[in-house]
């Protein structure tokens, strides 16, 4: 265990093999709150068991094995070494290195740990209260186990891609790797718990996660309504992600604004809503729909909420959003423009305020905005200044101050290939 530096896990040091996002974002959160987190590389094929290394984006024209954007933003605050485990040599420094790690992290397919001889029991060998914590698409039991998976096979199978998109049209899925974000909140907790459990008891224990089981507790409404009311996700007008069936709410969606691919959220949570909304429209002139008997009610709005989001429709677009937004909320109506990245990146005042997009320094690339982290604790708040590591950066520190070994023989591994 490591001494304690005063921030909220800085007593915690993690042995990390992560990579990609489902694993490496949960090792980052955890490194910006002080976890020591040392990532295990392979130097022989330049450490790209993590194929985001090295990948885009770039910040500039430049490429290289160090230079990946996707890699730099999940890996801050962390050390990096390397250690060719297929070598004898190599392997015993990793013992050594576990001996005084209290975590153990990887997110390989089901059955890689324990081929590298790292199994949970062989881990316990080298320190007994090893926590161990692997996350993988399916976990090591059950069918599904050998099965390999990515962030859009694991949202495919949990069901959440089928909950995704519009009435008679195909599964809109989520465009991006949503469960790879979402099971890396997941494996930080299960480390967190299990380190609650271990400071409780003294003993570790081995976390075994499943991804897709992650997703799929995901979509507890639409199983709670399909068990209870034998309704089925997929019926006439279902799903349509724009709409709101629990509560429903009527408008609820997203509607044209002025200009191209512009657009504004608003959502009805009920009659004061309601008469709000009219309100404004008949200031701007519009008044048919807003009087028109069929929607005095949440009833006959639901009924007739086709014809109500084409009339709404009509209205929007013909207002800049952010103006009819700040009009809306003014009125009490929950209401924003969509924003775009940049927009709310560069130019939205709140993420300013809460410093959600720190800028990092990265040994080769310089300085470079990464993702924060979305809590602020008052007494042992997230810090996240050093880029990720480059390739072997860490070396030095780690096999030679952590583990003692002299810089002439860190030389010869490395000249060995071992290093």
């Amino acid at each position: 265990m490591r001494e304690p530096d005063g921030s909220a896990l800085g007593h915690i040091r993690i042995c990390d093999f992560t990579g990609q996002l489902a694993g490496a974002g949960a090792t980052k959160f955890l490194a910006a709150f002080g976890a020591q987190v040392i990532r295990i590389e392979d130097p022989s094929n330049e450490g790209r068991w993590d194929i985001l290394r090295g990948g885009t984006p770039y910040k500039d024209e430049r490429r290289g094995i160090n230079l990946g954007g996707s890699f730099n933003n999940h890996n801050v605050e962390k050390l990096g070494v390397t250690l060719n485990l297929r070598m004898k040599r190599g392997k015993e420094l990793l013992h050594q290195l576990i001996e005084i790690s209290d975590v153990i992290t990887e997110n390989f397919a089901a059955g890689v740990f324990e081929r590298l001889g790292l199994s949970y029991q062989e881990l316990q060998e080298i320190r007994e209260d090893i926590i161990y914590v692997s996350n993988c698409g399916f976990g090591h039991s059950g069918p599904y186990a050998k099965y390999k998976t990515w962030g859009p096979i694991v949202q495919a199978v949990s069901g959440l891609t089928f909950s995704s998109g519009l009435p008679n049209e195909p599964s809109a899925g989520w465009g991006y790797s949503y469960m790879d974000h979402t099971g890396a909140y997941y494996m930080a907790m299960a480390i967190l718990m299990a380190i609650h459990h271990r400071n409780v008891t003294g003993d570790g224990q081995w976390v075994d996660m499943s991804c897709t089981e992650a997703g799929a507790s995901l979509n507890g409404p639409a199983i709670l309504d399909y068990t209870v009311n034998g309704r089925p996700l997929r019926r006439p007008m279902s799903p349509n992600s724009n709409r709101s069936q629990s509560p429903q709410m009527v408008p609820h969606g997203i509607y044209p604004a002025d200009g191209a691919d512009n657009w504004i959220a608003i959502a009805c949570r009920n009659e004061r809503d309601w008469a709000a909304i009219c309100s404004i429209a008949a200031d701007s002139g519009i008044t048919d729909w807003t009087v028109d008997p069929r929607f005095d009610s949440l009833s006959g709005r639901i009924k007739h909420q086709d014809d109500l989001d084409v009339a709404v429709s009509v209205w929007t677009g013909k207002y800049e959003r952010f103006a009819l937004a700040a009009r809306l909320q003014a009125a009490g109506v929950a209401a924003t423009a969509v924003q775009k990245p940049g927009e709310r990146v560069d130019n939205d005042a709140d993420t300013s305020a809460w410093g959600l997009w720190p800028t990092v320094h990265h040994t080769e690339m310089g300085e470079v905005r990464v993702d924060g982290i979305p809590v602020h604790l008052s007494e042992t708040d997230w810090r996240i200044e050093r880029g990720a590591p480059c390739l072997g950066e860490d070396n030095e520190y780690v096999f030679g101050e952590l583990l003692g070994l002299d810089a002439t023989e860190i030389a010869s591994l490395k000249e060995e290939g071992v290093l």
